[in-house]
Order: C-alpha cells, then structure tokens, then sequence
C-alpha cells in the first residue's frame, strides 16, 4: 500500500518494485498473481474501515468505470461502451459500490464486467483464470449482488443512488423496495410511470407541473460552490392493494431543471421514507457526484487504473488494495476536517484533500529502504529493464516472422 500511495509514475509491478527497492518486479507481479489471499476478504475489511471512519446514515452509490486497454487477453477487455473515453473503446469495465457521507466518500466493493463474448468461452475464460462457476452476468446483476452483499454485512447506508443505466432497471428499484432502504435513482425521459391511476412518461408527467411546484434548491457542493438546480417532485398514488395501509414509504418522480439551460432537465424515481422533503429527495440524487469523485481520486492518487495485470484474480486484487489505498487516504481526511472543525482558525484554511494527504505523505513517511543506494539501484533497474525489452523483442520479431510478416 505504501507504494500505491506514493511519488510513482505509474502504479504497475515494474514502477512499484524499483521504487521500493525491489531487484526486480517478480515479488510484486506474484503478490497479484500467485500469492495465497483472499482478495474478497480485503474487500469486507475496506467496507468495515470505511463504514467504521465515515459514520452512518450515508449513501450507497452506485456505478461503473472502464480501463481503456490494448490486446484481447485481459479478462473481460472487449469492444466495449466506457464513460472514462466517452466512446466505444477496447476496456475492461468494473461495476463498483461507493459509501458518502459528510465525512467522506470511498470506494467499498467492485465486480468486474464478463461480456458474453467471454462468458461463452470457457477456453479463453480459463486461460485467464477466471473460475468455471462464474457465468454471464449484466451489469444490473451484478449491481444487485453488490448492494445485497453490502447491506447484508451491516453497512450502515440509509439511502442508494445510481444513474440512469441502473435506475431505469425495475429489479435494481424492486430489490431495494424488498431490502426496505430508500433511493433517488435516476431514469431516462422516456420511462414509463405506472400506477392505479394510469401510466404516462416521466418527461410527459413533469411538463404538466405548474410553474409554482418548482424549487431553487442546492443537491451539494461542488468544486466552484454549491450546486444549484431547479427542482420539482410529485408524490405517487401508493398502491393499496399490495402495499400496508398507511404505508410506510411513498414513490416519488423528482426531476432537476438547470438554470442556465430550462429545456436540460434530469428525472429521478424514488423511494423514501414517509414525511420526507423534496430538499432531502434532491440531496440524495446530488450524492452520485462522489462516487465519480472517488474515482477520479482513486485513479489518480491510487493507481486505480494503471495495473497491468491480464487475469482475473490478479484484476481483483490490484482493485482491490487500490480501494484500501484510497479509504485509508479518506479516513485521514475525514479525521484531519473533523480535528479542524473544532479549532478557531480553521475557517482560514481549505480543508485537507486526499490529494494533500498523500503528498504530505510522501514528504513525512520515510523510503522503507533508505539505506539504498540510489545510484546503483538505478542503474541496476535500468538494464534490467533494457534486458527484458530486449528479449520481448525479439519475441515480437520471432512472432511476426513466423505469420508471415516481413520485419
């Protein structure tokens, strides 16, 4: 972890080593790749830590990142749709779980993405050790599995937000209605709304709210202050026939109108507790943000997304310490604001980020080798860094000619 934390270039076997004074990358490619321990036991431990250190009552977040790669042999890399390019790319795909409250926000469990390509090819599955047992499934499956798998460790999570890809699942929403934990998810335009009183679509429903049922209300704050919307929210009939009498919870349809553009609006589905505001509804749908805050701190103070492993448990665990990397720089932030919090003159300060933290880190925590010598250390790496592309290629040359091709 110390290495993931630190000044490295790229987060990847051969970076990692030589900065910790590794002769070569071989103890840490094994820890990834052949070491015995149990990666989903970590992963239970990150989601303690983070629950423990950033309090109750949050928000279960919902969503998925991609690694942009090369080649076919990584498991579960294909053609594929992925937001980190805003294209269809050559990725791999993670769906993940992130924990927010107003202490902090971290990462607390992922599932990597098997296309059908993959899940159908047990040849190609095997050769990147991906388990027989593990089948086809869809990212909303998988999301599934995650929230159950977190609610049922004792996440202290009140709420459970995600984007439209999951909010417009109708057993994502009916999974979080059986586990009796409220959510403002978002759906698109054309979603249907059902209930004993008709169906129309959401986009058709929030055109006919009076100009009166709009409120100017802050989701959050952002980079540049507060996040300001226009919002509105009709609460639905409850169905008297399936649900209790008076029901506990009431759904809800919040839609976010921007106030520099009236025809950019966003549409929710929710379901919260009885007595609930719309300022609360519009709270819980702006704490998506964090989870792409999350990544976005993870990746680039972590290495979240520079591993170079190709199999499948190797995917796992790199992601994994990634995780605990980033919930360890977030429980020192959370701990850091609350400290300051009680100080008088912590107004004159920006509270500490994760970023902060992990330069402050470098600068205060001593090499775990410092009696190395920097020199040799080095030059040693650098010519076993010129061997190992030397004799890759020649494979590649090897490879070529053997196809056919002229080198």
């Amino acid at each position: 972890m110390r290495g993931l934390l630190a000044p490295v270039g790229r987060k990847n076997g051969w970076q990692l080593a030589e900065w910790a004074g590794h002769r070569d990358p071989a103890g840490l490619q094994h820890l990834l790749n052949g070491a015995r321990w149990d990666a989903d036991a970590v992963r239970d431990d990150v989601r303690d830590y983070a629950a423990e250190r950033l309090g109750p009552g949050g928000v279960l977040i919902i969503d998925d990142t991609g690694f942009v790669k090369k080649g076919t042999t990584s498991a579960g890399v294909g053609r594929q749709y992925t937001g980190t390019s805003g294209k269809i790319d050559n990725c791999q795909i993670g769906v993940f779980a992130a924990y927010a409250t107003s202490s902090g926000r971290a990462l607390v469990d992922r599932e990597l993405y098997l296309p059908k390509s993959w899940a159908c090819d047990r040849e190609r599955c095997r050769a990147a050790k991906i388990p027989d047992e593990r089948g086809f499934a869809t990212k909303g499956e998988l999301a599934r599995d995650i929230v159950r798998r977190c609610l049922a460790a004792g996440l202290p999570a009140a709420w459970v937000t995600a984007d439209e890809a999951y909010g417009q699942d109708w057993n994502f929403r009916r999974l979080l209605e059986q586990l009796d934990i409220g959510y403002v998810v978002a759906v698109p335009k054309s979603q249907q709304i059902k209930s004993l009183a008709g169906c129309w679509r959401i986009d058709q429903l929030i055109d006919e709210a009076p100009a009166d049922a709009w409120q100017r209300l802050s989701c959050g704050d952002g980079a540049k202050g507060p996040r300001v919307y226009d919002w509105a929210a009709a609460k639905l009939p409850a169905n008297i026939i399936f649900e209790p009498d008076p029901p506990p919870h009431h759904r809800w349809v919040p839609a976010r109108r921007s106030l520099s553009d009236p025809t950019e609006i966003a549409y929710y589905l929710a379901h919260a507790p009885v007595g609930i505001e719309i300022d609360e509804l519009a709270r819980i749908a702006g704490s998506r943000w964090a989870v792409e805050e999350c990544f976005q701190a993870a990746k680039n103070e972590c290495g979240l997304d520079e591993y170079e492993v190709r199999r499948y448990p190797g995917w796992y665990r790199h992601i994994t310490l990634a995780m605990l990397a980033h919930a360890f720089l977030t429980a020192l932030a959370a701990q850091a604001a609350h400290r300051e919090t009680a100080e008088t003159n912590s107004t004159s300060l920006v509270s500490l980020t994760v970023a902060e933290i992990r330069r402050l880190l470098d600068t205060l925590l001593p090499h775990p080798r410092p009696e190395l010598n920097q020199r040799q250390h080095a030059l040693r790496w650098s010519h076993w860094r010129r061997r190992h592309q030397a004799i890759a290629q020649r494979c590649h040359y090897l490879k070529r000619a053997s196809s056919g091709h002229q080198i």
